[in-house]
Order: structure tokens, then C-alpha cells, then sequence
């Protein structure tokens, strides 16, 4: 049987299992998809001990930056991202290969669009990690012209001009208690923070029916800055669609090895994968 499995830590409470698993059955693939928990001093050991069998990986925190380091080869979106979400496995013996992609930022951009926000000249991205540098990515796909991140370190995010330049944005790093000035210029905020954390920061109603939050946690949902937008009545988009649209050109790469290549009757197996997902929601 081939196998697949996410990879990161924490990791317990990953839908990927759920939605690889109904789009392999959906493909009529016997494959296998599981999960291990794994720190970044520990990946090179696990792929390196993996057996022929295996197909494939999907990255999450804090992998990304390691498995861009690791891979053989990498897509341009993971060399200008600078993080790689999804490891294919091809050959075998001395011609084992790793090839590693980002398909955060498509993710990111098809998930929007679904939810009819197609454009935004002016973003405002929450948090300075991987995901982020794929958020910057996406906001040039948006059409956006400046992008401001707001992190709790803004020395520490000072790699991400190197994404923004390859975008061709104009970028502007402030602490994270700057944002709600920032968010104010915006038309968008996407908030690239862990689904437990609280920032303290409490935006107006006004700005809330205006601009719309795009939160790429699931876990717990809502998180404390998107039940604000909830509790306002403002536009409020998941993660989840996030991580459907990124598992689904995952599985074009580990079915075909190729992020672009569409899937047999991929529309039913898109709705196989979204089915699973929402059959066990996370709670907060």
C-alpha cells in the first residue's frame, strides 16, 4: 500500500488525515495517510528511515523552513516563500529524490476567492512565521500594493522583505500592537496566528463591518480575534478552506506529481474531501 502522512507538532489535532484519506477513496486508491508528531531535529532522521512505499508528506509547524532545507529540489513558490509544505518521494535506492512545494499560498488564494474576495490593494497580515511569508504571496495574487505584518518581534520577521520584494510589494513590519492602525488602512487582515492565542487587541465594530478577517487557524474555532468578527456580524473566513484548497494540489502532486495537473472528476473529489472535513467539526 502506498503511504502519505502530515508531519509537525503539535499535530493531534490535524483534519489531514480526514481529507487525504476521502480523496484517495474517492480516486478508488487503496493509500494511506497517517500523522506523526515531529520536531524540526528530528525530520531528517524520519524521511531518511522511510521505506519505498512511501509517496509523500504534508508539512505543518514548525516544518516548513526544515523541509525547504532538506528537499532536492523545490518550486518557485517554496524558494520565494522560503517554506515547503508538501515532500513527494520519487525513485528509489541512490535516486531517491525529495521534491518539495508550498501549495499554502494557492490554498490561500482559491480559498478566498470562494468566499468572493478576490482583490485587496492593501493587506494587513497578524503574525511573522511561515504561513505568512505564504500570506504575502497571496496578497500579490490579490492585487495588493502594500502589505503591513504586525508581530509581537518585528526584528524577528525582517526576512519577510526578502518575500515582498520577490512580489514586488511594499512592505512595512510593526509590533503587534500596531495593528489596529494598520488594519484601518486595509481591506483585508489575514491573521497567520496559532488558533489559541489571544492578542489582547480588540477591534472597532466599524472596521469589522468593513474589513474582512481571513483566519487561518481551525483549531480551536473560532479563535479569540475571529469570534470578535463573529460577534459583529463581519465577514469571517476559515482556515479550513484553506486547508482543503492546499490538500487538494497537495493530492495533484502526490497522484501525479504535478501541483497544475487536475484530477480525475476532481469537482467530487473536492466535495469528498470537503464532506470529510466538516463531519467532525473543531470546536473551541
Amino acid at each position: 500500500m502506498t503511504r502519505l502522512a502530515v508531519l509537525g507538532s503539535p499535530i493531534a489535532h490535524s483534519k489531514s488525515p480526514d481529507i487525504h484519506s476521502a480523496a484517495y477513496r474517492s480516486l478508488g486508491l487503496d493509500w494511506g495517510y497517517e500523522r506523526f508528531e515531529l520536531t524540526e531535529p528530528e525530520l531528517a532522521a524520519f524521511l531518511g528511515s522511510r521505506g519505498p512505499d512511501w509517496r509523500g508528506f504534508s508539512l505543518t509547524m514548525p516544518l516548513k523552513a526544515e523541509a525547504l532545507a532538506l528537499a532536492d529540489e523545490v518550486d518557485e513558490t517554496a524558494r520565494v516563500t522560503g517554506a515547503v509544505n508538501t515532500l513527494l518521494l520519487t525513485g528509489s535506492g541512490s535516486e531517491r529524490q525529495l521534491s518539495g512545494f508550498n501549495t499554502d499560498v494557492a490554498g490561500i488564494v482559491n480559498s478566498l476567492a470562494e468566499h468572493g474576495v478576490r482583490e485587496a490593494a492593501n493587506v494587513c497580515i497578524l503574525g511573522g512565521g511561515a504561513t505568512a511569508a505564504s500570506a504575502i504571496m497571496a496578497a500579490a495574487a490579490l492585487g495588493a500594493q502594500a502589505v503591513t505584518v504586525a508581530v509581537r518581534t518585528p526584528a524577528k520577521a525582517e526576512g519577510l522583505h526578502r518575500q515582498a520584494e520577490a512580489a514586488g510589494l511594499a512592505l512595512r513590519i510593526v509590533p503587534l500592537g500596531d495593528a489596529l492602525a494598520a488594519a484601518s488602512e486595509s481591506q483585508l487582515i489575514i491573521s497567520t496566528l496559532p488558533g489559541g492565542s489571544d492578542t489582547g487587541l480588540v477591534f472597532d465594530a466599524e472596521l469589522i463591518g468593513r474589513v474582512a478577517l481571513y483566519d487561518v487557524a481551525y483549531a480551536p474555532w473560532p479563535s479569540a480575534l475571529g469570534a470578535q468578527w463573529q460577534a459583529a456580524g463581519g465577514q469571517l473566513i476559515s482556515g479550513l478552506g484553506m486547508l482543503l484548497h492546499q490538500a487538494l494540489v497537495q493530492v495533484r502532486i502526490f497522484v501525479a506529481g504535478d501541483p497544475f495537473a487536475p484530477l480525475p472528476d476532481e469537482a467530487a473529489v473536492f466535495r469528498a474531501m470537503t464532506a470529510a472535513a466538516l463531519s467532525n467539526p473543531v470546536k473551541g
